[in-house]
């Protein structure tokens, strides 16, 4: 059983997604952090994404390149601050599309009972004007199919 969450309360320049993963809290973490994955999980289905750089250690920087059908790259890149495998990660998130608004991300791998995992991100933006517009481009439909395609990765790792 997977399940998707997200919470974003009014006046706050945080948003928490939590999906619970029919997977090992070791294989999650692996699967999350690894470059050769991350284009299996990582955006829309209907763009492709490829991995420039990924360092995931703290100090270690990542960029992934969104390509969408008519040649159109969407970057975005950030700093790894805290790396504690397999149960927390701590970068930042830029659009590079509008730079200056990096945000804060804190991702938990909680260990549940049966194999599975809780996986809680919180976003911290730089302002609430910022988290509201990402919330009403749609991120919500975009992070439940991320989750979905990495659920549906697991799945397949695990087969």
């Amino acid at each position: 059983m997977m399940t998707y969450a997200m919470i974003a309360e009014p006046g706050k320049q945080e948003l928490f997604i939590s999906y619970i993963f029919d997977a090992p809290q070791e294989l999650v973490y692996k699967t999350y952090t690894n470059p050769e994955t991350i284009s299996q999980w990582w955006g829309p289905r209907s763009l492709t994404t490829t991995v420039d750089r990924m360092e995931t250690r703290k100090g270690g920087v990542w960029r992934f390149v969104q390509h969408d059908g008519r040649g159109n790259e969407f970057a975005f890149n950030g700093v790894y601050h805290e790396c504690a495998a397999p149960e927390r990660l701590v970068y930042t998130f830029e659009f590079e599309g509008m730079p200056g608004q990096a945000g804060l991300i804190i991702v938990s791998f909680e260990e549940l009972p049966g194999g599975r995992t809780k996986l809680t991100e919180q976003s911290i933006f730089p302002s609430l004007a910022a988290r509201d517009g990402v919330i009403q481009s749609g991120m919500e439909a975009g992070a439940k199919e991320l989750m979905d395609r990495l659920a549906e990765l697991l799945a397949k790792l695990q087969a």
